[in-house]
């Protein structure tokens, strides 16, 4: 029953007359109180609760809150500042992995125990070809992280202690590359699962975008295509959402300010065998996305131009709000929380 009460609040969205605005349910931004974050951007995020959540970003930079937002900690591992957190995974206040982006040893993740008081870096990537871009987790033991191709084939890296060591898995399960095709490092949402085996990989710059399924946690995959821009190095699926094995949502487009993007949402409704385009897309690129809670048919995309909103499964997306963020994330209380560039980091508040 809440869940449904939130998602018919959340369609009033499209509805409620401008005078009734401040009784919508809205993006509550959040004072981090961190020096110098409103330079930082918040690509990674992990909500927890409506209390907890995390966010990573530029700058190895890594926040906690407990309270709501309402009060931070800045708990970034030490000597990271150089880094670029893109994902973040947190299984409650204090366990959480967090992954630093970029080619060879740029490459990296961490893993806390004691709510970011201390940290241990599990993995740093010594092969120059590799490029980490996302990570996910089916438990809090078992998890995976994908780097653009590597000798034709998209490398996986996968956990079975919680992130405290990793290994690489064979590649004769991943399908060849496409010419130019690689994940988008935009969200934390370019590898996700659902349930404890089934994984996806979104892609994106090269002739086609797709998505790639493992049902056996990342040892073999299938490749198909997904109706979103493609045919250029800034095109493709940036964020996947699956509700559970069968239902998903992937958003993407052209990343690139000066350009449009049209057909910019699929679905799916066969664990990603076949996609679909939206019959009325976001205006705009959108970078991540997610299912509310307890909602069979609703869900938030997010993206720097705004918010979008479906209460049809994906068929149909419209804008609720115009604030910039790059990654979205909801827990079952009901909590959904939104991060972004210029330090901004927002939860849904009704």
């Amino acid at each position: 029953m809440a869940g449904a009460v939130c998602a018919a609040a959340l369609a009033a969205l499209t509805a409620a007359a401008p005078a009734q605005a401040h009784q919508r349910p809205h993006w509550g931004l959040k004072d981090t109180g961190a020096a110098g974050a409103s330079d930082v951007r918040f690509r990674g995020l992990a909500a927890v609760s409506r209390h907890t959540a995390w966010v990573a970003g530029s700058r190895g930079t890594v926040l906690r809150t407990t309270d709501g937002g309402d009060t931070w900690r800045n708990v970034s591992p030490p000597g990271a500042g150089e880094l670029e957190f893109r994902d973040v995974e947190a299984f409650d206040a204090r366990r959480a992995v967090v992954l630093a982006i970029g080619e060879g040893e740029a490459s990296r993740v961490y893993r806390t125990d004691d709510g970011g008081a201390t940290w241990t870096e599990s993995f740093r990537n010594t092969d120059p070809r590799a490029f980490y871009d996302c990570l996910t987790f089916f438990d809090p033991r078992h998890g995976l992280a994908m780097s653009d191709p590597v000798e034709g084939k998209f490398r996986i890296l996968s956990t079975s202690d919680g992130g405290r060591s990793w290994k690489v898995l064979p590649s004769r399960g991943v399908p060849a590359a496409q010419d130019g095709e690689a994940g988008f490092a935009a969200s934390g949402q370019c590898l996700v699962a659902s349930g404890p085996e089934d994984v996806w990989l979104a892609t994106g710059g090269a002739a086609r975008a797709r998505v790639l399924h493992s049902a056996d946690r990342g040892l073999t995959w299938t490749a198909s295509d997904a109706p979103v821009p493609a045919g250029d190095p800034a095109r493709g699926v940036f964020a996947l959402a699956f509700r559970d094995r069968l239902h998903g949502l992937a958003v993407g487009g052209d990343f690139r300010p000066d350009r449009t993007s049209p057909r910019a949402a699929a679905r799916t409704t066969d664990g990603g065998r076949t996609w679909r385009s939206a019959e009325r897309s976001p205006d705009a690129y959108r970078s991540g996305v997610a299912w509310l809670p307890h909602s069979r048919t609703a869900a938030l995309a997010v993206g720097p131009t705004g918010t979008d909103l479906t209460t049809d499964g994906g068929r149909t997306w419209r804008t609720v709000d115009t604030g910039s963020y790059d990654t979205v994330d909801c827990t079952a209380d009901l909590g959904c929380w939104a991060a972004g560039e210029q330090g901004r980091v927002a939860r849904l508040e009704r």
